[in-house]
Order: structure tokens, then sequence, then C-alpha cells
């Protein structure tokens, strides 16, 4: 993390100072295929134009996450990523860009919500995406997570009515993750999503990124013209990651064109020069 800046400032930074349309957030699962190539993927991605990145902690039971990152994760326990080794990919990431952590509430209580979330500081956290704790049951790990100036990312859907994303929205802190389509993450083609990020950002003030089901330039294009602040990548990077010779490049690569896909147009200028 740069400077004396907690991770919700990083964060804010990231979003604020994105030369793109939106800001571009890649998804990598830690310790996979390893984790010395995940942290190359992680540079890979940042060199390529990456604003923030989304980190996952592998789990034995992923309920967000689709057939691919849920492979990689298994893939990344059996190859004998720890936490502490993410943690450890994290702290090597965090001084290029803010690093938000993806993972499950039990990976947190088996240590302590405190202790977590202490180590993620530590390591150079940004913030904490934990998409199995419920609004309801969120106030100790808000409280843990703001004392250590950490962002508890929430999650909204489709399906989230407009009165608890109000709640949600002025809780939020880093920004909201607003999924896209209903169900686990993958590639798949969601909608029109402008009017759902209309509600979302009607709910908050912070930023609102899109995330599942965007695998293509064209699908983080769209999500940028529908309104999106900032948008996430994930199973496409890693399925890249689990069939490329050279992982790090490859994902490097598209997220590249992911980049490019989010350029922002050229700025009009009047080509007409006064004449005589």
């Amino acid at each position: 993390m740069s400077g004396h800046m907690t991770g919700i400032e990083h964060i804010a930074a990231a979003f604020a100072g994105a030369d793109k349309r939106a800001a571009l957030m890649p998804y990598l699962m830690g310790g996979f295929p390893d984790l010395d190539t995940s942290r190359r993927i992680g540079d890979a991605c940042i060199d390529a134009g990456a604003d923030l990145l989304e980190l996952g902690i592998p789990f034995s039971d992923p309920l967000a996450d689709g057939p691919v990152i849920q492979a990689a994760g298994t893939a990344a326990l059996a190859a004998g990523a720890t936490t502490d080794g993410v943690l450890e990919v994290c702290a090597a990431l965090a001084p290029r860009a803010p690093v938000v952590l993806m993972t499950y509430v039990n990976i947190l209580l088996a240590r302590g919500i405190e202790r977590f979330v202490d180590q993620a500081a530590r390591a150079g956290a940004a913030g904490l995406i934990v998409p199995d704790v419920p609004l309801e049951e969120s106030a100790e790990l808000r409280d843990a997570c703001d004392a250590a100036g950490l962002a508890l990312v929430a999650l909204v859907a489709p399906t989230t009515p407009d009165d608890r994303l109000a709640r949600i929205g002025a809780l939020a802190r880093g920004f909201v993750y607003t999924v896209a389509v209903t169900g686990t993450t993958g590639e798949r083609r969601g909608g029109d999503a402008s009017e759902l990020l209309a509600r979302v950002k009607r709910s908050t003030s912070v930023p609102v990124a899109l995330g599942f089901g965007i695998s293509t330039p064209e699908d983080a294009a769209r999500a940028a013209a529908d309104g999106a602040d900032g948008v996430i990548v994930g199973s496409r990077l890693v399925r890249a990651a689990a069939e490329a010779q050279d992982p790090a490049t490859e994902v490097g690569r598209l997220v590249a064109e992911l980049a490019a896909g989010l350029a922002a147009p050229p700025a009009h200028t009047d080509s007409a020069a006064p004449v005589g």
C-alpha cells in the first residue's frame, strides 16, 4: 500500500484515478497453479492495466464460486496453498495496486476475526469480500475492518430488494460488488445491467463495480456503458491460468485486451482550425 493511506482510501484512489471508462479488477486465485505463479499472474495483471486486484483465498466449500474457480481453489489446496501463503502473495502485490481478498467466513473464524483482519492489514490488503456473511451478521467483521482501515465490500444481486439495498449501500465500504446475474461466478452473458446499476448507485455513495459473467472486452465495455464504475473479471482469467503453458503471460494478454476494451474514447477536439 502506498504512503499512509488506509485500504479504504487506497481503493477510493484507484477508482478515482483509473484512466478508463471503468476501473478494471481482475480476479486471481491465490496459490493457483502455485503460490509463486499466482504472484506473477497478479504482477502481469497490474502491468497490463489492472487498477485493483481481487485475490481469492482457496477454500474447500466455496459457495459463490462457479466450476472454474472452484476447480482452481481445489487445485491450489492440493498444491499446498495456505491462507498464510496467499497473504504473502497479497503482501508482494499490495505495494503496486489495492488488493481485495475474497474469502469465506470459516477461514476467518478458524483464526478469529480480529486476528485475521489484523493479518490481512499487515499483508497490505485494502479490503475483504466475504460473500457468506449477510448484512445482519456483519457488524463484528465490519467493525474490525474499520479499525484496521480495510474495506468490507458488500455484495448485492439483481434480486436484492430496494429497502435492503438501501441498508447495504449505507454501510458499504470501498465499493459495492454488484452481481450481474444470479447464481455463481462463471462465463455467461448477462443482460442489460443499467437498471440494476442505477438502483445500486442510488443506494450508496461509494463506487459500484459489476462482476459475474464478464469475460470479454465487449462485456467489459458494455458494463462501463451501462454505468459500472468498476468491472470484475474472474472465471475467464482463471480458466486461462489453468490452460496456458505460461499462465502469467496469457492472463496478462487477456487483461490488456480487457483494458483496451475499457479505454476511454479520445477526448473531443475541434479539429477545424480557424482559417483566415
